[in-house]
């Protein structure tokens, strides 16, 4: 087995991160959504049936966590994925327990 360097580990230590950032269902919920397209926050409180404030403080932590962006459109500010491998990473999450259940 292949000895675990420094920079190694941080990638690890990233992975996870973002693994943790994606740990609550809502939040699964919302990068699916962005895997989609840019939104503001009132599509994804219409799309996901979610409380405006909840879907506010996981968008919180999901650019905390560097996984989203926000840009201002006009009054409103549109959020967008920062990389589309996390999309890629949620929806093969999002087939596999779909594939479990079967």
């Amino acid at each position: 087995m292949a000895e675990l360097t420094t920079t190694g580990y941080e990638s690890y230590e990233g992975a996870g991160e973002l693994l943790r950032a994606l740990s609550a269902p809502i939040r699964v919920a919302i990068v699916a959504e962005l895997g989609v397209g840019e939104r503001c926050v009132h599509e994804l409180v219409e799309k996901l049936g979610a409380p405006q404030p909840l879907v506010s403080q996981h968008l919180r932590v999901l650019r905390g966590a560097g996984v989203v962006r926000g840009a201002r459109r006009g009054r409103e500010i549109a959020y967008s994925l920062v990389d589309e491998h996390i999309a890629h990473i949620v929806a093969d999450a999002v087939s596999h327990a779909r594939e479990a259940r079967s």
